[in-house]
């Protein structure tokens, strides 16, 4: 696995992607421009979850990747880290869940019949927000699975050809579903996930993405990489721009430069030294999992005042508010599960 002094830079970053997710949430500038809000949220902002699942591949299937072959004792120590993971990632959704099943209620979203809540807990999230957490579930699983019986460079290609597939349904949908035997085939994809931002087309290409960026042998230069990386992003860009304008789009979560975005990305952040500070990791996941709250803490608040054309319709407005309402919030809960872990360490 790749060493570096720290790894500041990639922990300081899952700040700018938590708040990215909010913005994907709010749309902060709508009220300006509807092209400016597309380009930089739901381009740019595209780049926030990739991000997390190429930490996870990184730092936890990686370790794993490496093992194999080796020492019992080094298979045994990666094969604990796993499935320490995917436990406490299935625990944060169950508990995720529980908070926002109040909401769900009020919005009488529950009478789904069970296909309905199969699909949701396994593909589309609990809630709006919560799809990550069982596409990184999944795509855990289906990679931990590849490596048992597929070579890297197998996997590669497997993993590759299913991003195309997702993409297809997603960014290019109305394109390709002209074809009537494609259409059939999303038709029946999307009966059992609405999207295919999932853990089986969208999530295993980043996390094995950072499992190769772990323990391959590329390294780029940092002034290399930038240069990479702003190029990639203005092909992504023009994707976006492309898909958007003729209205090829189911959604946007899909671009095919988004790889080259994220290879030069985390290749930049790996070459930076800087310092973080160790509640970084644990607020940035209370931001993600919060921020659905902070925006009905923000309209709640709106409403009471008689300020919603300020507070809610201005989009800018609305989303630095919502930003610093979540942020407060999970500031509070980052210093709880500190403390809790430090008592439990003694």
């Amino acid at each position: 696995m790749r060493r570096r002094k720290n790894y500041g830079a990639i922990d300081n970053f899952r700040l700018a992607a938590a708040f990215l997710i909010v913005a994907i949430h709010t749309a902060p500038l709508k009220s300006f421009s509807e092209t400016a809000d597309f380009l930089v949220t739901y381009c740019i902002g595209r780049i926030a979850v990739p991000f997390f699942l190429m930490v996870t591949g990184f730092f936890v299937l990686a370790p794993y990747q490496k093992s194999m072959g080796r020492s019992l004792r080094q298979a045994e120590q990666a094969s604990l880290k796993v499935k320490k993971f995917l436990k406490k990632t299935a625990v944060l959704y169950a508990a995720a869940t529980l908070l926002y099943l109040p909401v769900k209620i009020y919005a009488k979203q529950c009478s789904l019949g069970l296909g309905g809540w199969l699909k949701e807990i396994f593909f589309d999230g609990t809630f709006y927000h919560l799809w990550y957490l069982p596409a990184v579930l999944l795509g855990c699983l289906l990679l931990l699975g590849m490596t048992r019986f597929l070579s890297p460079m197998a996997i590669s290609i497997a993993v590759f050809c299913l991003y195309l597939i997702g993409t297809a349904g997603d960014s290019y949908y109305q394109l390709v579903s002209q074809v009537p035997a494609l259409k059939i085939m999303y038709q029946g994809i999307f009966c059992i996930s609405s999207y295919t931002r999932n853990g089986v087309f969208f999530a295993p290409l980043f996390l094995w993405m950072g499992v190769l960026l772990a323990n391959g042998k590329v390294e780029i230069e940092t002034q290399k990489a930038a240069a990479g990386l702003a190029i990639s992003m203005a092909g992504m860009l023009a994707e976006g721009f492309l898909t958007w304008t003729m209205e090829w789009q189911k959604h946007n979560s899909m671009y095919l430069a988004l790889i080259l975005v994220m290879f030069f990305l985390f290749e930049l952040l790996l070459g930076l030294e800087c310092s973080s500070a160790p509640i970084v990791r644990d607020l940035s996941m209370c931001i993600y999992i919060i921020h659905p709250l902070g925006i009905i803490l923000v309209r709640g608040l709106a409403g009471a005042l008689k300020m919603t054309d300020l507070l809610v319709k201005q989009s800018l407005v609305h989303y630095l508010l919502v930003c610093v309402v979540t942020l407060a919030i999970s500031f509070g809960a980052a210093l709880a599960m500190k403390f809790v872990k430090d008592n439990m360490q003694r």
